[in-house]
């Protein structure tokens, strides 16, 4: 993969840094129609923020390999690579962000994608899903409240977030529509809170449904992992004893993990419930596409309730969710969790609920 392909300032430029804003970005740009331009690409280039995260950094080329076939142009950059890597990973794309007219992003949060807002002069701004922060990310663009993730809301700001302040503040302003700039969200999260002025498109998952599938569907259930436990918001304890139980009463064979759970963790699961780990090497929307998959997915509170009934639409997959019990949180979770992660599951369509694991 060139590292510096699709240099030549692209009318769309856009910035992932998770396998899941890829897949949405291509989303978009499928609905958008942009790969039917005469222009190579359609006029879209993504620039891929490297994470160092091994799994992360796998599924990420995994879905770079898919927008190549579609034709768009990638760019690579190891944004993490050392000390002085975003130092040239911004002096790398300014001159892209100067030229281009639309920018599209997976995560307003992300420190890096808020300092490239603060170069670019493009009118139009897309945001596309990064799973349930998008749903948090509206609600606080129309209460034209701070910019922070769900589950830091309600700590104190720290050293960092202090000295990073001016740029947050300066990329919610660029992120609030006005008389020269359009902003765009693309999601299949439910919006309720639709910020003055922005424009909300629905994500139905069209590109994948069409790319992929139908799956073959087996008889069992498959089980997905969270990573819950790794943000700090749920015990580790309970969440084990949770899964276990979830699959017992379901009959589940299969785990597969988020590409955040930690080693220790599914070696521990694997060990104490029997489930066979599977470590994806695409999102999880992309693997239920192609299956096999089983008849009945147990999730709990995660993007995949709201994603997965869209992407397996016209098939006899069942969704299943298991609400998080207030007692599995950790006393570090953020006071806004329990609400959260209830209003994540309660505003699902087309999904089963489960109540009865509440009381492992």
């Amino acid at each position: 993969m060139s590292p510096r392909a699709g240099s030549a300032g692209p009318h769309t430029l856009a910035f992932v840094e998770s396998p899941v804003q890829l897949l949405n970005v291509l989303e978009w740009a499928h609905l958008q129609a942009l790969g039917a331009v005469e222009e190579p690409g359609g006029g879209l280039t993504l620039v891929v923020l490297s994470p160092t995260d091994p799994m992360t950094r796998g599924q990420l080329r995994r879905m770079a390999e898919l927008a190549r076939d579609e034709g768009y142009r990638v760019r690579w950059e190891e944004a993490r690579g050392g000390p002085g890597a975003p130092f040239q990973t911004i002096g790398g794309l300014t001159p892209l962000l100067r030229r281009a007219r639309r920018v599209v992003m997976g995560d307003p949060f992300s420190r890096y994608v808020q300092l490239l807002l603060t170069i670019t002069k493009a009118r139009d701004l897309v945001v596309v899903d990064d799973g349930t922060a998008t749903m948090e990310f509206v609600a606080q663009l129309a209460r034209g409240e701070r910019l922070v993730r769900w589950h830091r809301k309600g700590g104190r700001p720290g050293a960092r977030d202090l000295i990073f302040a001016p740029v947050s503040s300066s990329a919610r302003r660029r992120l609030t529509p006005g008389d020269r700039r359009n902003v765009e969200v693309f999601s299949s999260m439910p919006v309720d809170e639709k910020p003055e002025g922005v424009t909300v498109t629905a994500n139905d998952f069209a590109w994948t449904r069409a790319r992929f599938g139908p799956p073959r569907i087996t008889k069992g259930a498959d089980m997905v992992g969270t990573s819950l436990v790794e943000t700090g918001v749920v015990d580790g304890g309970h969440y084990l004893e949770a899964v276990r139980t979830l699959a017992k009463a379901h009959g589940a064979t299969r785990y597969f993990a988020h590409r955040r759970e930690s080693t220790d963790k599914l070696h521990r699961l694997a060990a104490e419930t029997g489930l066979e780990i599977v470590r994806p090497d695409l999102p999880l929307e992309l693997i239920a596409r192609r299956g096999p998959v089983g008849r009945t997915i147990l999730s709990f509170p995660s993007t995949v309730v709201h994603t997965l009934p869209l992407a397996l639409a016209g098939t006899e997959v069942r969704v299943a969710v298991c609400d998080i019990d207030p007692a599995w949180l950790t006393e570090h979770a953020s006071p806004r969790a329990e609400g959260f992660l209830s209003g994540v599951t309660g505003k699902a369509r087309d999904v089963t609920r489960l109540s009865a694991v509440t009381a492992a």
